[in-house]
């Protein structure tokens, strides 16, 4: 059994409140016993937002509080609306002194938490990732260096970062992650360096990365060193249902359909057919054409999940010549 801890996600009003109500909805569905808080952190007006980034109050705020979710005000005091990736930082650093599970809002809840084996205080976080980060010049410098140019900057010992078993100069020899997931025993703790980690490098880069573009990569290149200065590393074989059987980034219900599990796609239908998420969820133009109007089997139908194209972009330009590619 799990020891309790939080799950924190951000909310904003458009899209990610529709994401939001599927993972609400889903932990329900599939956690009925959750003991933590789920905790939906919502960035408020500022001088880092030119439009107001809340939820506004009605029915779709009103469903997720049902729900169980709460709502957390923080404010932008660093990113905001010029680098939105950033909410999940500084919410995290506002989040309460407990242990806790990130989840980006575009996440279903798939099966029981009972089946992963935390240990919160070895954070971790999601391997579901391609090199993005860093883009290698012809002269240099190369992947350990740049790299090992961050963990010096932070008094950081490199080494041990490495996986040894892939080769020198192989973007997976370093640790790199997806942002996606990431836990840890302290949200204040780990957010508040995550914070200050991404905030020096974007304002302080080393050498190495002077011609490296670190947006939008940059919570994703913070967010190994914030996990290695814990003590943390790649998630072992009790974290797979991360990523597996209990959790599911999807991103967009498009390619969820394309790409994900079977019963990925019978959770979303399940808990999207229930009258009081219908209702709401039926406004949004992903679920409305892909769930209610059978678009998405038709999507699904298109693809073997077992033998899927070699690159992500050829599923998006299947399913734009389909009409059924939405954002």
């Amino acid at each position: 059994m799990t020891s309790p801890f939080n799950i924190i996600a951000v909310v904003q009003g458009g899209r990610l409140a529709y994401e939001a109500l599927l993972l609400a909805a889903s932990l329900r569905a599939t956690n009925p016993g959750f003991a933590g808080r789920l905790i939906l952190a919502e960035p408020q007006p500022g001088p880092h937002w030119p439009q107001d980034p809340r939820l506004p109050d009605g029915p779709l705020r009103d469903r997720l509080a049902e729900l169980g979710a709460e709502f957390l005000p923080f404010e932008s005091r660093v990113f905001g609306n010029g680098y939105p990736y950033g909410n999940k930082i500084e919410a995290v650093k506002a989040a309460p002194d407990a242990p806790f599970l990130f989840l980006d809002t575009d996440t279903l809840i798939t099966g029981s938490f009972d089946t992963v084996g935390f240990d919160f205080n070895r954070p971790s976080a999601s391997m579901r990732r391609e090199g993005t980060w860093p883009t290698i010049e012809l002269y240099g410098p190369g992947y350990a260096a740049t790299w090992k140019s961050l963990y010096d900057k932070f008094g950081l010992e490199f080494d041990s970062s490495l996986d040894l078993s892939q080769p020198d100069e192989f973007w997976q020899r370093y640790l790199y992650f997806n942002a996606g997931w990431f836990f840890h025993a302290s949200a204040p703790a780990f957010g508040g360096r995550l914070l200050d980690y991404a905030r020096q490098i974007r304002d302080d880069r080393p050498e190495e990365l002077v011609c490296q573009e670190i947006f939008p990569w940059l919570d994703q290149i913070a967010l190994p060193l914030a996990v290695h200065s814990f003590g943390g590393g790649r998630p072992g074989p009790e974290l797979d249902g991360l990523d597996g059987d209990v959790t599911c980034h999807y991103r967009t219900i498009p390619l969820l359909y394309a790409k994900e599990s079977d019963l990925a796609v019978q959770v979303l239908e399940e808990v999207a057919l229930v009258k009081e998420n219908r209702r709401l969820l039926r406004d949004w133009p992903q679920v409305k054409q892909l769930v209610y109007q059978n678009g998405g089997r038709r999507a699904r139908a298109m693809f073997d999940q077992n033998d899927l194209p070699p690159r992500e972009q050829m599923i998006r330009n299947a399913l734009k010549r389909a009409g059924l590619w939405l954002r």
